[in-house]
């Protein structure tokens, strides 16, 4: 390919194009660079599809997550990204997002914090407010349901004692584990958090529904009351 030179994707050679690279040598041998391109299909006059999406990814240091996290209308500031193709890259990144939320429900027995960090991470960990989720379960640990209890803004959000052991009445829950995040990416829990965790304790110990674990949940990692022994 000649210097300066631009070819769209149906004049590259068949071990070039992504779609072909795709149904040839199978999805995981094409760059992230080239999935986008699939999605959003052309570049523009002067730039191919892969080089636009290269430009893209470089604009949030090849980070999906980060990627997965621009508005609609950030997409479009983008030269050649208007609003259809915007759009594909935003539900794609949707999808597996969901997708791995998903994958590690299917995990039938909670056995370490970090498993419960890989169930709820997908779900709140890159949001901007806070939330605070229960994880319903078993005698054996197995998870039976996990649902949001509240969501509040980022300073704080409210936890209603008896709404968290109704629900575990009616499905028969044997344990919980309560799990909120910071937005703000600190780690360490405020007092409000050991106050309600000791609340929900002690309310659990009454019903004998025992309060496993409390989860601090950030983008990237986590913090476990049960591990730093703060119970």
């Amino acid at each position: 390919m000649a210097e300066n030179s631009f070819f769209s994707i149906t004049n590259w050679s068949e071990d070039d194009k992504p779609r072909e690279k795709l149904m040839l040598k199978g999805k995981s041998v094409l760059s992230d660079a080239e999935l986008i391109a699939i999605l959003i299909g052309s570049g523009s006059r002067n730039e191919s599809a892969v080089d636009l999406s290269k430009r893209i990814l470089a604009s949030v240091d090849t980070n999906l997550n980060a990627l997965g996290k621009l508005s609609l209308s950030q997409l479009m500031q983008f030269k050649g990204i208007g609003e259809a193709k915007a759009i594909s890259i935003i539900a794609a990144l949707e999808l597996g997002r969901r997708r791995r939320g998903e994958e590690v429900v299917e995990l039938t027995k909670i056995t370490s914090s970090k498993i419960i960090f890989e169930i709820m991470q997908p779900i709140i960990g890159e949001l901007p407010h806070e939330e605070f989720w229960i994880i319903y379960m078993n005698n054996s640990n197995k998870v039976l349901s996990k649902s949001q209890l509240s969501k509040g803004g980022i300073t704080g959000t409210l936890v209603d004692v008896r709404i968290v052991f109704k629900t575990a009445l009616e499905i028969g829950a044997t344990a919980l584990i309560l799990c909120h995040n910071h937005p703000s990416g600190t780690l360490i829990p405020s007092d409000a958090d050991k106050q309600i965790t000791r609340k929900l304790k002690l309310a659990g110990d009454s019903l004998e529904i025992k309060v496993l674990d409390h989860l601090i949940i950030t983008e990237t990692s986590y913090f476990s009351f049960a591990d730093e022994g703060i119970f």
